[in-house]
């Protein structure tokens, strides 16, 4: 059974009854609560829609910004502050739609935070148009006609692209996605937990049901090994009568904010504040 927190959790949302961002936010956090982590200690950084509110409803410190620009304003944080642990959260549109170029990137650069995303496949937010990871043939309020490109693949791409830590977890499977998003925050890299996350309004194909009858754990594999980069990037996409959920792959990288802190022995918030230098260049912009 999932603990419940008491430290991070807080009461009010504006989710729909039986929405699988609820899992996903017990889910989370239950597994700070259990690494020790003070409220201090932790930033969530969202972008916009229906996952970018889960912040909101957890006590800690957020930075909500634009739409998908969620990665590199994490990115900043961090690299202002290498002793945060940084976490972002979107929704599959603001990760992989409005956010994808900045998506690919950060998996290059490795930067050290952890990227839950909340895959409904729909615009949760916005009544429920296709999104990237809209099942092909879905039949939308954007796509009356079903969608008709096949979907992106964030697993596939994050694998290619040698992504530190690449896993997917279920929102109905509480003690599951838990133990998943504590590996992704304990593993020092950039961390892709992709969620599979029901959205009971707008999404009528990809519902609980749908998963329960689908999802099989890959850490249970006796034959599975998640160092096997080829092995992962063929297993992430198996999606038909069996869905993987799991570790997909794992592997030590130099990270982005390691390199600064080479160069940077002290973050930015700690380094002493010159004003000179920045009154030069404010003073360049100013009109008599």
């Amino acid at each position: 059974m999932v603990k419940e927190s008491k430290e991070f959790l807080t009461t009010e949302t504006a989710w729909c009854p039986g929405c699988g961002n609820f899992g996903i936010l017990r889910s989370l956090a239950s597994a700070l609560e259990g690494m020790g982590l003070k409220k201090s200690e932790v930033l969530f950084v969202s972008g916009i829609g229906q996952a970018g509110k889960t912040p909101h409803y957890i006590s800690g410190n957020v930075f909500n910004t634009l739409h998908g620009r969620t990665l590199p304003t994490a990115t900043g944080a961090k690299l202002a502050n290498n002793d945060l642990t940084v976490i972002a959260i979107s929704g599959d549109g603001d990760a992989y739609a409005e956010g994808g170029n900045h998506f690919l990137h950060a998996l290059r650069k490795n930067i050290d935070i952890t990227y839950l995303v909340h895959t409904n496949q729909v615009f949760g937010l916005t009544k429920g148009q296709a999104s990237p990871l809209s099942d092909q043939g879905m039949v939308t309020g954007t796509t009356p006609g079903g969608v008709a490109n096949e979907p992106f693949n964030p697993l596939a791409t994050a694998i290619t692209l040698n992504a530190g830590f690449v896993a997917r977890s279920y929102a109905g499977d509480q003690e599951h996605l838990s133990r998943t998003i504590r590996a992704a925050i304990e593993h020092k890299g950039f961390a892709l937990v992709d969620i599979l996350q029901p959205c009971v309004t707008f999404n009528k194909v990809n519902t609980y049901q749908f998963y329960r009858e689908r999802v099989y754990d890959l850490d249970q594999e006796d034959d599975y090994n998640f160092k096997n980069r080829k092995m992962a990037w063929v297993k992430s996409w198996e999606w038909d009568e069996r869905i993987p959920i799991g570790t997909f792959y794992k592997v030590e990288r130099l990270t982005l904010d390691g390199q600064y802190k080479e160069m940077l022995p002290l973050p930015l918030v700690r380094q002493k504040y010159e004003r000179a230098p920045v009154e030069e260049i404010i003073a360049q912009f100013l009109v008599e």
